[in-house]
């Protein structure tokens, strides 16, 4: 595991959790971390992870329509 530093101005009033969680919802909906993934880097559950996605405004669900067509197909 890699590990940043960040300098963020002290203006910026947020929570490390908040951020590690910005930074974790990103690139899971970049589709660069999974869920597990993701959860694990926030120290959370994969159901507690995927219980806050909405608040950080990043669906469960994909965008991609040859995800939902292999969704559909694996129904």
């Amino acid at each position: 595991m890699r590990t940043v530093q960040l300098n963020i101005p002290d203006s910026v009033v947020i929570s490390d959790m908040d951020l590690t969680m910005i930074i974790a919802s990103k690139l899971y909906e970049d589709g660069r971390l999974s869920s597990g993934q993701a959860a694990e880097l926030t120290g959370l559950s994969k159901r507690g992870f995927i219980e806050l996605l909405g608040k950080y405004g990043v669906s469960v669900f994909s965008d991609s329509l040859d995800d939902l067509k292999s969704d559909i197909a694996n129904a």
